[in-house]
């Protein structure tokens, strides 16, 4: 694998099944080319503990715990202090998350899902950690809920308007983009990364999706972020390797990472 140095991933899930049990491996390939960071984003318990595991074991892992909207049919009461256990179980747990709401499918609940990112969000608060958020068809919902709770984090795969964007950002939270950035057809979120402000952007492959072209449709990893530096980059009128220190940067303060 060629030199990787200064790509931080701020979304990963390499416990995700396409990685066929692989994913550790890939981690270690990564870490070994240079990658300076990598974040998990929990989805359910068992991810948040595989996230845990992970960053006990590779110095520059580090892992969020929550619960992903989907989770919202099985939510009670107590699931909110699970969390809390688990945030507390290791200091390289830095965030909550990926929580937040998904109407995208029918069948969806949307008061469960408003009432379990709420609970999240109260909880990262109380712990004084940022919040990665997912918000799929759900704008309105979402941005009530940010500008209501007010919370620190990232509004992750973000592929809204440039009004969105300006109102995230305005909270003081940061925009991850994906390796869908590199499309041809991602002509609005070209647009919001060319007019945000270059220190609120976070570069991200929530992998193994989102793989960016020339790999679009292959299972992502970390590594090829670098594709989706090379358009940011282009897009912000900068040099990659200035533009991913500067990301880095950027997820090292979000995160609280030395």
């Amino acid at each position: 694998m060629a030199e990787l140095s200064h790509i931080f991933d701020t979304h990963s899930h390499y416990d995700d099944p396409r990685f066929e049990g692989r994913g550790e491996q890939l981690i270690e390939e990564l870490f070994g080319a240079g990658v300076s960071g990598i974040i998990h984003a929990a989805t359910d318990f068992e991810s948040s503990q595989f996230g845990i595991k992970m960053a006990k074991k590779y110095s520059e892992y580090y892992t969020a715990v929550g619960l992903h909207p989907e989770f919202a049919d099985r939510f009670s009461e107590n699931d909110v202090s699970k969390l809390e256990e688990l945030a507390k179980a290791s200091e390289k747990v830095v965030a909550i998350g990926e929580i937040g709401l998904d109407y995208h499918y029918e069948g969806y609940d949307r008061e469960r899902q408003i009432k379990l990112f709420t609970a999240q969000t109260e909880l990262a608060n109380s712990l004084g950690l940022p919040v990665i958020v997912h918000c799929r068809d759900a704008v309105g919902d979402c941005m009530e809920i940010l500008q209501r709770l007010r919370p620190c984090g990232v509004m992750h795969c973000f592929s809204g308007s440039a009004e969105t964007a300006r109102e995230v950002v305005s909270l003081g939270m940061y925009l991850g983009f994906t390796g869908a950035l590199t499309f041809k057809n991602a002509k609005k979120a070209q647009g919001v990364v060319r007019s945000m402000p270059l220190e609120r952007l976070l570069l991200e492959t929530d992998c193994p999706y989102m793989a960016p072209e020339p790999h679009r449709g292959e299972a992502s990893h970390s590594g090829m972020i670098k594709f989706t530096a090379a358009k940011a980059a282009e897009l912000k009128g900068i040099g990659v390797e200035e533009l991913l220190e500067i990301i880095e940067q950027n997820a090292r303060r979000l995160f609280g990472i030395e």
